[in-house]
C-alpha cells in the first residue's frame, strides 16, 4: 500500500460516524449487517448513513452486497490488514542519524 492509499484510508476512518460504522461492522463479524441494522444500532439518519458508507466503500474499508431488497455491509478485513501492515512495516528498523547542523536547521 502506498502512502497516498494509506492516507486516504485513515482520512475515511477519521470521521467519528465512519469510525463507529466500521467498528460496528468489525464487531458483527464476517456476516456483516444490513444497512437498516446499522442505522438502528447507531441512530444515524438514513441519508447521512448512506453518505458515510459510500465513503468507506470508496476506500475499500467496507464491502456491500445486495440480498434481494437488503443491502448488507461487511468490514474490509483485507484492507485493514494492509493498513496495519503499512503502518508497522518499518517498525524498529531505526532512524538515520542526522548531523547536528541538519537537525538544528543550520
Amino acid at each position: 500500500m502506498n502512502i497516498a492509499e494509506l492516507a486516504l484510508c485513515l482520512e475515511k476512518l477519521g470521521h467519528p460516524n465512519r469510525l463507529e460504522i466500521f467498528r460496528l461492522l468489525v464487531r458483527a463479524g464476517r456476516g456483516g449487517l444490513a444497512v437498516g441494522d446499522i442505522q438502528r444500532h447507531l441512530g444515524i439518519p438514513a441519508s447521512t448513513l448512506t453518505h458515510h458508507i459510500a465513503q468507506l466503500v470508496s476506500a475499500g474499508l467496507v464491502q456491500q452486497t445486495r440480498e434481494g431488497r437488503v443491502l448488507r455491509c461487511t468490514a474490509g478485513y483485507e484492507r485493514i490488514e494492509e493498513i496495519v501492515a503499512a503502518l508497522t512495516a518499518e517498525c524498529c528498523s531505526g532512524v538515520p542519524v542526522e548531523t547536528e547542523g541538519a537537525l538544528s536547521g543550520g
